[in-house]
Formats: structure tokens, sequence, C-alpha cells
């Protein structure tokens, strides 16, 4: 069983225009067996902030042992935290940066992924940095000068849609595992 092939069922319930005799409203209950999602919103700002972490180490060993420019310290970093990365997600199933934030990446089937699984999903993470700018106006103009701001965005999916992995808290871990469990016993059934 795979975490992709999880199904999550979802009741929503929709009102009518019709009304019971004590003056309640009737409601239609659909059902809906969804995609199962591990991951969890605002993982994105998590992951680069999780990334820097992975890349500072590194950055200052450059710049202060090896007395390299700043510029070159980061360049010369980035190849450094790709390799360690995905060394520590294959043993571990997360870097330093991530065990900061309690997140962990798994395969698609709820286990550490594969150490060449994990190469390719840190050489697709460069493709990651793509930007997105998007503007956002919390309040009517006429309420507040100057409160047009302008937010970046990381598309941080790429390279686990790729590589069918899953950025997951620590905490959700025993859920999926009870979940492939669950699933897998109910194909046995079937």
């Amino acid at each position: 069983m795979k975490i992709s092939e999880i199904k999550e069922r979802k009741v929503i319930h929709r009102p009518t225009r019709y009304f019971d005799e004590s003056g309640q409203r009737i409601y239609h209950a659909y059902e809906y067996h969804l995609p199962y999602n591990p991951g969890y919103k605002g993982n994105e700002t998590e992951r680069l902030f999780a990334k820097v972490i992975d890349m500072l180490p590194f950055f200052l060993i450059f710049h202060f042992i090896f007395h390299k420019m700043i510029l070159i310290s980061i360049l010369l970093s980035i190849p450094c935290v790709l390799i360690l990365g995905a060394i520590t997600e294959f043993y571990w199933g997360n870097t330093l940066g991530k065990k900061t934030f309690k997140i962990k990446v798994v395969d698609d089937n709820g286990n550490y992924p594969g150490f060449l699984k994990s190469i390719q999903r840190n050489l697709l993470c460069l493709a990651n940095l793509y930007p997105t700018f998007t503007d956002f106006i919390p309040i009517p103009n006429y309420l507040r000068r100057g409160s047009r701001k302008s937010f970046i965005h990381f598309s941080m999916y790429i390279n686990n849609t790729i590589c069918k992995t899953y950025i997951v808290k620590e905490s959700k871990i025993s859920e999926i595992e009870e979940l492939l469990k669950h699933q897998e016993n109910q194909n046995l059934l079937s």
C-alpha cells in the first residue's frame, strides 16, 4: 500500500431551501473519497528556512576558515548541502534544518527515501527556488496609506512530485503508518 493510494472519507453537509416542522434547515449529506494529503499548510516557509539552516554551517566554514568571499562561500555550500542532505535523509529522514522544524521526508511507502531518490530529490530542490511574487492588500487603501505589500512565495513541490516523496511533521508519521496498515488490511479483506 502506498500513501498516494490512501483515500480519505469526507462528508459535506449542504443546506437546502427546505425546513422541517420545527423550523430547522434540512441539509443533504454528500460523501466524497478524496486522496489523503499527509502534508500541512505553510511548509514552504519552513522548508526554505530549513535549507538556510542547512547551508549556514558550510557557509561559515568556507567564509571564516577558508577565507572565501561571501558569494563563493554560498556557492560552495550548495553542493555540500545537497550531498549531506541526501545522506541524512536516507538514514534519518531529515536534515539539521528539518530537525529544527520537526519535519521529515518519507517516500510513497511511508519509509525514508532511498539514497538515489534522496539525491534526485535534493538536486531537484534547486528548481524549487523559483519565486512567485504576489501582491497583498490587507485593508482598503482609503483607510491606510502605503498598505500595498509584496510577498514572495516559493513553490516547494516540484522535487516531491517527481520523486513521490512527502514532507510531513514528525507527529504525523504514526498516523500515516496506521492509515497504511488499515488500508492494507482493507485490501486483504476485499
